[in-house]
């Protein structure tokens, strides 16, 4: 090995002492200058706290007590014109001085007695709004941000601001709005060499919680545990906010490291929950328990995304799955979703259902494997290009061994059906052939059972109780309209949803409905004809109306199998909101014309299918009248409303106002400029009106495809002659 030469390690020796004597001297200076610097530095602070947040910044006291640790006393700040904000005794701290001489601020030890964080919001005034203000001065200019880089910085910033010593005691966070007061007080806390310790009090005798565990922050490595004594940890303010309720055993927190690298931040995280207890009205009717529970969840954060890697687990009881969340900003917001558990034992699946979510599968016993997965990408700009999957596949040798609380092959024999109202039961009603009103699938109208199938599940007989086209349109509608307006059922999951679970919209429901589907058309409990067969005979067709037999005695005095092709069509149109189905007509007993172009639509997807023949007349639009002692109980309603309630968002669960049923009233007699100058009365006036808006329409609905002038004239003088009919009819009963 080649000597360095003696001069070259001479000048190496001198420009060290050099550096080394210029340190001292600067550091002398920075010592005997250091109480002004920091005079200097808290005038500073107290002008910028002023001048961008408006604050007041008092310190009483302020001096070094050590080479690094200045002591505070007296520390307050006051919003301008709001309740004071923070106030503390006495506060020492101290840094680090090597991650000073590149820049950053690391503390060694705090040490913080008697304070007070003090939060209000009363009648609307927040002494924490500066918060959410911009400064005063600012003149800065939206530039893009750099997700990754300024991650990172936040994380390092967070992390040095933890010291390595910490005692904090009687240190008082409260929050007071118009309506509760929130009480946590820190009787001490400590970090001692890593290990972290305290006692925190909610709302005086509440209850005690404490925080234990490890801190290395400057080796990115936090092991934090938060539990209570005798009891339940219970989460403030979000039974008010969210209408919820939240509490658990204990919950771990750890940060397990914190790299940055060609423009990406990874953070690698781990949170697990024991006995977690969540109860909210939109999730599910009672509490939903978790007894175990976990995620190690990596995250990584790159200059314009944020998502959480397909190398994070969820860990649920006995099963286990690989989540991915993508959620990239810009140039265009782009939202991607993953998951996939793998082929794992059903039963630990089943078992592995939070208590208190599916209750009609409680205690199910199946045999062999089952995978799940799901894909979702949406791009915010072009929501037609949605794309979504969702699949659960099983081995040859899945099947079902014993049901649990609910026998999903109940519907295969004779039963009860309760149908729910509000949620409360209305008269039960036998499903089976000791029902006078019960009927067989042979014997409802093929006009009706294709009119149906046609409008709600085209594909029945080909689906597995899902149409991933319909899913699909329905988010894709729904994102369109910022809103949960439009369904994705099938005639399959209808059936389920009315046959074995709540009328309340939860997210478990929806959940259980979306399994229980599944295992019974997958697992061919029940026959596609069976399926059709019940589903006929429990539906809602009207106020009170269950089953279709009641429906068409209801409407037409007629059995299921009279129905012609205008009747089915209009019994199929009121399916998704049956609750309307009186408001389809006008007194005299004929349809709203609003509704010829719902017949024409339908009527021309069932030609497309083959069920009936091309119809120039509307597919017997014309033909349907409501029974007799139904019309005259009918009151008049306008146009506008009437299509305001017809044409409401489908909604399984919509609830309309019962159609307007009014006693006959005595005629009106006109007054006297009515029988001077032959003035009609305002409900004449009505009625007239709406005759000639029902003329214009049908007439505009002509089709003139294939048709010649004649006929076309014809077809005009026909609806007019109609419209004639019908004035002359109103004018006999002293109605117009």
């Amino acid at each position: 090995m080649r000597r360095l030469h003696p001069k070259y390690i001479r000048l190496a020796v001198i420009i060290a002492a050099s550096l080394f004597v210029l340190l001292l001297i600067g550091g002398y200076i920075a010592y005997n200058k250091r109480e002004s610097i920091l005079q200097h530095e808290i005038t500073k602070a107290k002008e910028r706290a002023k001048k961008q947040y408006r604050l007041d910044l008092i310190i009483g006291s302020a001096h070094f007590t050590g080479l690094t640790t200045i002591t505070c006393t007296d520390i307050t700040i006051v919003p301008e014109n709001r309740d004071s904000l923070l106030s503390i005794k006495h506060f020492d701290v101290s840094i680090k001085l090597f991650p000073l001489l590149f820049g950053n601020i690391k503390l060694a030890n705090v040490d913080l007695l008697n304070g007070h964080l003090n939060l209000t919001d009363i009648k609307g005034v927040k002494n924490f709004d500066f918060l959410f203000k911009k400064k005063t001065d600012s003149t800065q200019t939206h530039t893009k941000v750099d997700l990754g880089e300024l991650s990172n910085n936040l994380i390092k910033q967070v992390l040095y601001k933890i010291p390595d010593n910490l005692l904090v005691n009687n240190f008082l966070v409260s929050f007071t709005n118009d309506s509760t007061q929130l009480k946590l007080l820190t009787q001490t806390a400590r970090i001692d060499d890593g290990q972290l310790s305290s006692t925190i009090k909610l709302n005086d005798t509440v209850a005690t919680w404490h925080f234990s565990g490890t801190m290395h922050p400057s080796d990115k490595q936090i092991d934090v545990k938060l539990y209570a004594d005798n009891g339940k940890v219970e989460i403030p303010f979000i039974g008010k906010r969210f209408k919820a309720k939240v509490n658990f055993d204990n919950i771990t927190i750890k940060l397990n490291n914190v790299k940055h690298h060609n423009n990406e931040t990874q953070i690698e995280t781990y949170c697990s929950a024991h006995n977690l207890l969540i109860n909210q009205p939109g999730l599910a009717a009672n509490d939903i328990v978790v007894p175990d529970g976990s995620i190690e969840a990596n995250f990584f954060i790159g200059p314009n995304y944020i998502s959480l890697d397909s190398s994070s687990v969820i860990h649920l009881k006995k099963i286990s799955a690989h989540p991915f969340i993508k959620y990239t900003l810009n140039p265009v917001k782009l939202y991607e979703f993953k998951i996939s558990t793998g082929w794992q034992n059903a039963q630990d699946i089943f078992d592995s259902f939070p208590n208190g979510m599916f209750e009609s599968l409680a205690g199910i016993k199946v045999a062999g494997k089952l995978n799940y997965s799901a894909y979702f990408f949406l791009n915010k700009n072009l929501p037609d290009s949605l794309r979504v999957d969702s699949r659960m596949e099983k081995d040859a040798d899945f099947k079902i061994l014993a049901y649990g609380k609910t026998d999903l092959s109940k519907l295969n024999k004779p039963f009860v059906y309760t149908p729910y109202e509000k949620n409360k039961p209305m008269p039960s009603r036998m499903i089976g052939p000791s029902n006078p009103n019960y009927t067989p699938l042979e014997d409802i109208s093929p006009y009706l059972r294709n009119a149906v199938m046609t409008a709600e599940d085209p594909t029945f007989y080909k689906n597995h109780g899902f149409v991933e086209k319909a899913i699909r349109q329905s988010i894709i509608t729904d994102i369109k309209k910022h809103e949960f307006k439009r369904g994705g059922s099938t005639i399959s999951m209808q059936l389920v949803k009315n046959s074995f679970l709540t009328r309340k919209k939860t997210l478990s429901r929806k959940i259980e409905e979306i399994l229980i589907v599944w295992l019974i058309e997958n697992n061919h409990v029940m026959t596609k004809d069976r399926i059709l067969e019940v589903y006929f005979n429990i539906i809602e067709w009207g106020p009170g109306i269950y089953g279709i037999a009641e429906a068409s005695h209801y409407y037409f005095g007629k059995t299921p199998a009279e129905l012609d092709l205008g009747e089915s069509i209009f019994l199929a149109s009121i399916v998704p909101r049956p609750k309307a189905g009186l408001y389809a007509f006008l007194p005299d007993g004929s349809l709203r014309p609003g509704l010829e172009n719902y017949f024409n639509s339908l009527g021309r997807m069932m030609m497309g299918k083959g069920f009936v023949q091309a119809d120039s007349s509307s597919y017997g639009f014309y033909t349907v009248r409501l029974k007799e002692s139904l019309r005259r109980n009918v009151a008049p309603v306008d146009s506008a409303s009437a299509n305001r309630i017809l044409n409401a968002p489908v909604d399984d669960d919509i609830d309309l106002a019962l159609p307007i049923i009014e006693e006959p009233q005595q005629e009106k007699k006109p007054n006297f400029f009515q029988r001077l100058f032959g003035k009609k009365d305002t409900v004449q006036q009505k009625t007239d009106q709406m005759l000639k808006d029902e003329e214009d329409q049908r007439i505009k609905a002509i089709d003139p495809t294939g048709k010649t002038n004649k006929e076309i004239r014809q077809e005009k003088r026909a609806i007019k002659d109609d419209i004639k009919a019908k004035r002359k009819a109103l004018k006999d009963q002293g109605k117009l």
